[in-house]
């Protein structure tokens, strides 16, 4: 265990077995749909967890990228979302979109992207997060596909950073307060 993790909740292996259930349930629910699937990643957090997911989902996907904002350089949100990177592909009218977050904690990034991609002509639109903080949601939003539901800490590991740091370590943890406590930070 990295010296500045407090706690793993998900090892690799348990994180791994949820990824490939997640996948089963979404190609059970997409196999039928005549229209194409495209996952669309949020970066930066959540290129591990696409990455793995979409090697487990048996039917054909698409993928597409959006960098979507609504925290500065710390880890407190602003409250302002900001699209940084919007979709490559132009025409998204035939397609059901299935947002691939790492993380869902006020609600307010999936919930203005599900409205915003629907105003863009999405047939339809879903949401499959890794981790969902309910003690932080700050709108009504209810993810389709949940991992796991996790405690209001400071979560690192799988794509999770912190300063860009950690994303690197197979398992999910609690970063140490320690840690980000010098720079004012929770």
């Amino acid at each position: 265990m990295h010296p500045n993790i407090q706690e793993i909740l998900f090892d690799e292996a348990t994180v791994q077995k949820r990824v490939g259930e997640l996948a089963q349930q979404i190609a059970e629910d997409y196999r039928h749909s005549d229209k194409k699937l495209v996952l669309l990643c949020i970066l930066k957090g959540s290129v591990v967890f696409m990455g793995d997911l979409m090697k487990k989902i048996p039917i054909p996907v698409e993928i597409d990228f959006m960098r979507v904002s609504s925290y500065g350089q710390g880890s407190k949100s602003s409250g302002t979302i900001r699209i940084q990177l919007d979709l490559i592909r132009g025409d998204i009218a035939d397609c059901d979109i299935l947002i691939v977050e790492d993380i869902v904690d006020s609600g307010r990034t999936c919930s203005y992207l599900t409205n915003y991609l629907l105003l863009k002509g999405a047939h339809s639109v879903r949401t499959v997060t890794l981790l969902d903080k309910p003690a932080r949601r700050e709108v009504d939003f209810k993810a389709d596909y949940t991992g796991f539901e996790i405690p209001d800490a400071f979560i690192v590991g799988y794509g999770l950073d912190y300063q860009e740091r950690y994303r690197d370590l197979p398992y999910i943890g609690i970063l140490k307060p320690s840690v980000y406590a010098e720079k004012g930070e929770s």
